[in-house]
């Protein structure tokens, strides 16, 4: 059973986030039961939350073993993304990768939570149309399939419009839920356009779908790693190594096209090499960085986006948002 003083913690926390902040998800059906007494000194646990081959740099310094070359003891696991920012705050994780939006949004509600370091600094996404659909203006009026408010795909159906030179009024926005609910929209014929990542958009260029403009490059925070802010100096000893094993991870990614495959057929349970092959590809492309920096363009489009919905966002900075000690560290080869 959990022990009182983390009970409490999660009921003050479950409570806060009723009442101040409806984006971040509240379940918290993942959990680490404690022991009772002093807790004894544990791995550091690192947690990824989908099987998307964009959560490749923490899989790769798993499985070269950058983490045991560092001297580390650290356990990686995933869960559920709506667990995440309530798994961490009640510190049963440690460090998780994770996106712009749920980060921005619970910081700006008062979670104590910061980047600490960035790993793919782009948007992902094409913006795909029915076979039919040859221009933009065939488009207009139709429904274009979106997720709800705040949050990754809403914020890359927003930007899509924007290159193609339309508005968002110029279509019928329709919330159907993230990636996989706007992929079915598309096999039911329910929706003429909507965006799409891999690896459901390489079939669904396959089976006809256009894309009609790609958002690789575009300025997004769309994989980092991220800690509480109030436990900087406690994990910091071990976020220096960690972030070491992350980029030896990422050189064995761009120098070895064999094993990352591999690895991303083991955590994406893929075996289509088709899918496989494009999928690093892909990735190697949209490029994981080296240098681990968080991207301050990608935290103020963010930001610009969430000022619509949460009006402390209008006044913040992207400065507030990440922490670059550790990588700086890194990068200065320490």
């Amino acid at each position: 059973m959990f022990r009182a003083t983390l009970d409490q913690k999660i009921k003050k926390l479950f409570i806060w986030l009723v009442l101040c902040s409806p984006a971040v998800a509240l379940t918290l059906p993942w959990q680490v039961h404690a022991q009772s007494g002093a807790r004894p000194a544990r791995p550091l646990r690192v947690a990824y939350l989908s099987t998307s081959a964009t959560m490749a740099s923490v899989w790769m310094a798993k499985e070269i073993g950058g983490f045991a070359k560092e001297g580390l003891d650290i356990e990686v696991l995933t869960m559920q993304s709506t667990s995440a920012i309530p798994a961490l705050i009640a510190n049963e994780i440690d460090v998780v990768q994770v996106s712009a939006a749920p980060v921005l949004t619970a910081a700006l509600r008062g979670i104590d939570v910061t980047f600490i370091a960035g790993l793919l600094n782009t948007m992902i996404w094409d913006f795909y149309v029915r076979p039919e659909i040859k221009n933009v203006e065939q488009l207009r009026g139709k429904i274009v399939g979106t997720d709800r408010p705040a949050t990754p795909v809403a914020f890359g159906t927003l930007v899509a419009p924007k290159k193609l030179g339309f508005t968002p009024k110029d279509v019928q926005l329709r919330p159907l839920g993230s990636s996989p609910q706007i992929v079915a929209a598309f096999y039911a014929g329910q929706i003429a356009g909507g965006v799409g990542s891999p690896p459901a958009s390489f079939k669904m260029e396959r089976d006809g779908f256009r894309s009609l403009v790609s958002l690789i490059g575009e300025p997004y925070q769309n994989v980092g790693l991220v800690v509480r802010k109030s436990r900087l100096d406690e994990l910091g000893p071990r976020l220096v190594p960690m972030l070491r094993a992350v980029r030896a991870g990422i050189e064995r990614y761009y120098t070895d096209k064999p094993f990352a495959m591999k690895v991303i057929s083991k955590y994406a349970r893929e075996t289509d090499q088709d899918v496989l092959d494009r999928s690093y590809e892909f990735y190697k492309k949209a490029g994981f960085r080296r240098e681990l920096v968080t991207s301050e363009p990608g935290l103020q489009g963010m930001l610009d986006f969430l000022s619509e919905s949460i009006p402390e966002a209008k006044s913040a900075k992207p400065s507030q948002f990440f922490d670059d000690r550790f990588v700086r560290q890194v990068n200065a080869g320490k």
